[in-house]
């Protein structure tokens, strides 16, 4: 091909297969079939020369060994005919199934009896049969091609004459022709105007209208709608019109032109008559705009709808409430004093709701609505005093508050103090939690309960809120520290966030107050918990440091009790109520799953030492560890740590109280520490046998065991029974460890040693019960329990260096296997490799393709959206064009009558 431009090459091309350029026209005509050749041949050269032109258009893979004669396939492509030509099979295919992946259609088979195979097939066709008859004789009803013949009322058309009984019958009196009938004259001529009654006495029952009449009703009714509103809209036209013109010339004579420019003798509104002269016509306005000035007053004094009330922050609400405990507190003094509200709001509702006297009134009826809470005549200058007597009452807990801090500042420094003596400390007296004076402990008032405050001080103290509920009833107290919260929430005043990190202490030590000796009141400490936990929550930094105050206090404690002695059965070595209840609050307070927490650790600390180092002397002291055991169970429950001082304390327990036949430590399975076993304090507390099998256990009562002075039988059972309980709940909770053959095996043969006979029934079945239980677990540990083995991996080969030698060169024997069903896998392999890729790139192409269908769409949409615009922004534009063009002859006409 010649070089040059592809133009140049086209046309050198073109010229030398003789497709351009001068061609010969022989003086015969050509036939038919020789020009459709010509065509063919011309067509053919073409299709070479595109191909020639562009060498793009063809892919030639060179082969590695060319044999000659052999026909390899894929030597040549033509890659872009390829993909146009899946570019159009996916257009009828793929496309089409895109466009329609979202419709619901279908062909239902609607013939009869299809879905209904109860009918036989015979029966089927009969039916279908039957219906097609039906249906077509119905379309044939007026077909005059039809061998039938047609029909009037039953009878044929063809036996009957032009005019003979078709409507138009005469009368037997009047035979004479071209008379007609009187009942055709009354119905079809203007005959006859009787009354529509009894014209439909007389005629014939009406009957179905076909769906074309009603149809055409339908129609004709819309159509007189239409008109009607048509009409009616005209007619309002014309009035708004009548008004337009009304208010123009109105506007005319207002606006009159200024006689100075003018020349005439009219007067401008606003601008006195001359002397002498008349006021026009213009200052009179008509009685219509009279009337409508009217309306226009009486539209502007109307009520307006007021806004709904906004949904009010935390700061309002507890503002609101606030209030109204104050105001409540203020009407509930001046009911007592007799007094009557005299408050500047209460005194405008008051007026505002008072009944109008009437002639008949005699004074005597009952106070009204507003004055129904027993309010009565009293003076205005009590209620000021009394909160002339509440604002000093609030200086004066400042003043209090104040004291307060520099006091603990001063226990601050006192505090370390006390760490640098920490050893003198631990041979001091027993230190109490409660931070208050020693005083007698106040009883409860057993009279008639007193009327409740609504206001309360905030307390900086215990003995300031014990001044506060001396005289309110137990079950009150819960009532007042929630009003206490009320009306010193954090968003009414800075200084209440302080006020309420004190009243966390003040509660605490309330809990330590009320569950202190002689007279412990535990319910009390439920219906507080409450509080404490919100507090806690609030300011979580304080409330932590005030119960790790507690916590070292009773690590003091417990360390002087041991200095002390162990056994000595006035040293304090075990936790009595107030620790236990506050031990209690802690773990419902703080997260107990924690495996460092400020709070949990040092608790869990003092927990295990209380179990592990105190000594057991009474049966008290088994209460309480029990306690700490449960306690134990609730702080584990989730993280299921193994806490090995409980389990030791609970066999221990056992071996206290259960009948069994050790003598000694050695003889007990196990390692676990017993110091006390068979001790001269413990030996009372074994049971009885002579009357153990007639007690029957029941639920522990934690306030009698701790008090008790002299043990029990029933308490000894009930203690035995709980702690049974405990073991198999941390049996329980200890299955999935490791360790948990060695810990449980041999408590499961002390338990196999107990005396079963000298037990009551019920410990008796509680007790194989847990042996049950126990084994049952032991086994599936056992089960569960492999040795060690070494890691399972496949076996390292040992490198070698031997080259590979193969036996034949040629790659289609290297293919076949002398195993028939290998070589068949392998084939099969390869095969599904080949179309898996095959798959891949055909999804490949499909999803493209989507993908340019879809961004043709979204042009398209982007197109219409902006043609769209683009008119819409048009016509505004033009009509702001319009405006101005107004405006602008507006103001030229402004300027030609001089108003301007």
């Amino acid at each position: 091909m010649a070089k040059g431009s592809q133009l140049s090459q086209l046309k050198s091309a073109l010229s030398q297969a003789g497709v351009t350029g001068k061609t010969q026209q022989g003086k015969k005509r050509k036939r038919t079939g020789s020009v459709d050749k010509d065509k063919e041949k011309k067509a053919a050269k073409l299709a070479e020369i595109h191909k020639k032109l562009n060498p793009f258009d063809t892919k030639v893979t060179k082969l590695k060994h060319d044999v000659g004669g052999r026909k390899v396939k894929g030597v040549q492509g033509r890659p872009a005919q390829s993909k146009q030509a899946g570019i159009e099979q996916r257009k009828k295919t793929l496309l089409k199934e895109f466009y329609e992946k979202d419709r619901a259609g279908g062909i239902v088979d609607r013939r009869f009896g299809e879905n209904d195979p109860t009918i036989s097939l015979e029966e089927r066709m009969l039916e279908r049969f039957t219906k097609e008859r039906q249906r077509a004789s119905k379309g044939t009803a007026f077909n005059l091609e039809d061998e039938d013949e047609l029909t009037h009322y039953g009878q044929s058309l063809s036996k009957l004459d032009d005019f003979d009984n078709v409507g138009l019958g005469l009368d037997d009196d009047d035979e004479d022709a071209g008379q007609l009938d009187n009942e055709v004259v009354k119905r079809t001529h203007f005959g006859g105007f009787e009354d529509e009654d009894d014209e439909d006495e007389n005629e014939e029952p009406a009957r179905k209208k076909s769906k074309a009449e009603v149809m055409a009703e339908v129609m004709a009714k819309s159509k007189e709608h239409k008109m009607r509103r048509q009409m009616e809209r005209e007619q309002e036209d014309k009035v708004r019109h009548e008004l337009d013109m009304d208010f123009d010339a109105l506007r005319d004579l207002i606006y009159a032109p200024d006689p100075s420019s003018t020349g005439s003798n009219s007067i401008p509104l606003g601008q006195p008559a001359a002397q002498g002269e008349v006021q026009p016509a213009a200052l009179t306005l008509p009685p219509a705009q009279e009337e409508y000035d009217q309306h226009v007053r009486e539209l502007a004094f109307d009520k307006r709808a007021k806004p709904k009330d906004r949904t009010k922050t935390e700061e309002e609400l507890a503002l609101e409430e606030k209030e109204a405990l104050e105001k409540a507190e203020r009407r509930r003094r001046k009911r007592m004093l007799g007094l009557e509200e005299s408050d500047s709001e209460d005194e405008g509702k008051s007026r505002g709701k008072r009944k109008r006297g009437e002639a008949d009134d005699l004074d005597d009826d009952f106070a009204d609505e507003h004055e129904w809470g027993g309010l009565g005549a009293g003076l205005t200058g009590a209620g000021e005093v009394a909160e002339d007597e509440e604002d000093s009452g609030s200086e004066d807990d400042g003043d209090e508050e104040g004291d307060e801090e520099e006091g603990s500042e001063e226990g601050a420094s006192g505090g370390e103090e006390e760490e640098d003596s920490e050893n003198e400390a631990e041979e001091g007296e027993h230190e109490d939690l409660v931070q208050a004076k020693k005083t007698a402990k106040r009883k409860l008032s057993k009279g008639k309960a007193k009327e409740l405050p609504f206001t309360f001080p905030c307390p900086s103290t215990h003995e300031e809120f014990l001044d506060i509920v001396e005289d309110i009833d137990g079950s009150d107290i819960t009532t007042v520290v929630k009003r206490i919260r009320a009306l010193h929430h954090t968003s009414l005043s800075p200084d209440n966030k302080f006020k309420l990190q004190t009243l966390t202490r003040v509660l605490i030590d309330h809990i330590l107050y009320i569950t202190s000796p002689p007279e412990p009141r535990c319910a009390l400490v439920a219906s507080l918990l409450p509080h404490i936990n919100a507090l806690t929550q609030a300011y979580p930094v304080p409330a932590a440091e005030c119960f790790v105050e507690k916590l070292s206090i009773m690590h003091k404690n417990l360390k002087r009790g041991l200095s002390r002695g162990a056994l000595d059965p006035e040293a304090k070595t075990w936790p009595g109520l107030p620790e236990l209840s506050i031990l209690r609050i802690i773990g419902s307070t703080w997260s107990t799953s924690d495996l460092n927490h400020a709070v949990i650790s040092p608790t869990r600390v003092l927990m295990g030492a209380y179990l592990s180092l105190g000594r057991v002397r009474s049966l008290s002291d088994i209460s309480s560890g029990l306690f700490l055991c449960t306690l134990f169970l609730q702080f584990e429950k989730l993280s299921k740590r193994l806490i090995p001082e409980a389990v030791n304390f609970l066999v221990n327990t056992i071996l206290h109280i259960a009948p069994h036949q050790y003598k000694s430590v050695e003889s007990i399975p196990g390692y676990f520490p017993s110091p006390d076993f068979r001790s001269d304090l413990c030996r009372p507390l074994s049971l009885n046998v002579k009357v153990s099998r007639k007690t029957t256990p029941q639920k522990a009562n934690l306030s009698e065991l701790l008090f008790a002075e002299q043990p029990t039988e029933q308490a000894k059972a009930d203690i035995f029974s709980l702690a049974l309980s405990l073991l198999g709940k941390y049996a329980d909770m200890y299955k999935g460890l490791e360790g948990f053959i060695e810990l449980y095996q041999p408590i499961s043969e002390l338990l196999e040693h107990v005396e079963l006979k000298n037990l009551a029934d019920a410990t008796q079945a509680q007790l194989t019960g847990l042996i049950d239980t126990l084994g049952r677990l032991l086994k599936f540990s056992r089960q569960s329990r492999q040795p060690l083995r070494l890691q399972a991996h496949k076996p390292i080969p040992i490198p070698t260096y031997i080259p590979k030698f193969e036996t034949t060169t040629s790659s289609y024997l290297r293919r076949q296997d002398p195993d028939h069903e290998r070589n068949e896998a392998s084939k099969l392999r390869n095969q599904y490799k080949q179309e898996r890729k095959g798959a891949i790139r055909e999804l490949r192409k499909d999803a493209k393709f989507l993908a340019g269908v879809e961004q043709q769409k979204q042009k398209e949409k982007d197109n219409a959206y902006h043609d769209r615009m683009k008119r819409v922004f048009g016509s505004i534009e033009g009509e702001r064009a319009e405006e101005k063009a107004m405006e602008r002859e507006k103001s030229k006409e402004k300027r030609r009558s001089g108003r301007k």
